[in-house]
């Protein structure tokens, strides 16, 4: 079952430990942003602001309706927000790039893990 908008945020404005990533690409998205703002690209609280205003549209859509995002839809649409007011990529070249991922997907892997993951 994929995760919902309704997922419990901890007190940092993080997905909870017990998070599951259904997909890849949620993963991906998910340490991408982690990754960026350990990395001073951006501020994570600006991040946040902006995952909270997607996850309250995708909200507004479902209550009125449509079919809603998950979670993590709502996440990527935050950080590609996010990238492009940075001016560390712009929509146009995240289209490029997600076109050519999608058109090239990488092959599947299984990380083996026995503790939390660490992006450096």
């Amino acid at each position: 079952m994929a995760t919902t908008l309704k997922t419990v945020m901890n007190d940092r404005g993080w997905p909870s430990r017990d998070e599951v990533f259904n997909e890849p690409w949620e993963a991906r998205a998910f340490a991408l942003a982690l990754a960026l703002a350990e990395g001073g690209r951006f501020e994570w609280e600006e991040f946040r602001q902006r995952l909270i205003a997607e996850i309250a549209s995708a909200d507004a859509a479902s209550s009125d309706g449509g079919s809603g995002s998950t979670y993590y839809e709502a996440w990527l649409r935050a950080l590609e927000t996010t990238v492009a007011a940075k001016g560390i990529a712009s929509i146009s070249e995240i289209d490029r790039s997600s076109g050519f991922i999608a058109a090239h997907p990488p092959e599947p892997t299984r990380a083996v893990s026995r503790g939390p993951v660490k992006v450096a």
